[in-house]
């Protein structure tokens, strides 16, 4: 499950793209049916404004959406359920501690192969963030053979500061049994360190689920 390739989708079916598109091809319709009967001497015009507000089209997009929605869980079930170990970020894309955490897992991702790494937009996983209990975000979920066993909630188990390293996290992982320590080569200061300076220059501090 490729989540940035999905998360692009659900982008690029953006409401306004949608509903404008509809009207555009309703209007060739009737453009067409008029030429087709060019004995008829009555112009029909279309308002697009109007056809932006038609109920059968919000429905449309709704359906469009949520049948995505519904793909993305999918994908989820089957990927946690065909997996020993699972370590699972549910995050927002606009929190700060969200791209924290995705930063912090894709270090550690590569140095793990016996656990899956996945990351899930809780806006487009509603079903699962009720089913686990997800309050607070990031939440990170760990599986065992499609079963949750524990999670990282926020920062508290991380020393409740944003500025936490790649090892800290990794240790606390390892304590929870879902990674297996690795023989390591040379450390980078992110790993070691928090690291935090690239990320604080490119998101909102103030942006936060707390």
């Amino acid at each position: 499950m490729d989540p940035d390739s999905v998360k692009s989708t659900l982008s690029n079916l953006a409401f306004g793209n949608v509903m404008a598109a509809a009207a555009r091809d309703y209007q060739k319709e009737v453009l067409a049916k008029e030429k087709a009967h060019a004995s008829s001497s009555v112009n029909q015009e279309v308002d697009l404004d109007e056809l932006m507000d038609d109920p059968e089209l919000e429905k449309l997009h709704s359906d469009r959406i949520a049948a995505l929605k519904g793909d993305i869980e999918a994908d989820f079930l089957s990927e946690v359920t065909g997996s020993e170990k699972v370590i699972c970020h549910f995050y927002h894309r606009e929190f700060y501690r969200c791209k924290i955490m995705d930063k912090h897992l894709k270090s550690l991702a590569p140095r793990h192969f016996t656990t899956k790494f996945l990351k899930l937009d809780a806006e487009n996983a509603p079903f699962f963030v009720t089913k686990l209990g997800i309050k607070t975000l990031p939440c990170v979920i760990l599986f065992r053979k499609g079963v949750a066993t524990d999670r990282v909630v926020g920062f508290q188990d991380l020393g409740g500061k944003d500025d936490f390293s790649t090892r800290t996290l990794e240790i606390l992982l390892l304590k929870k049994g879902i990674i297996e320590e690795n023989k390591r080569e040379e450390e980078d200061d992110d790993y070691l360190e928090g690291g935090m300076r690239s990320v604080r220059s490119s998101v909102n501090p103030d942006s936060d689920s707390d």
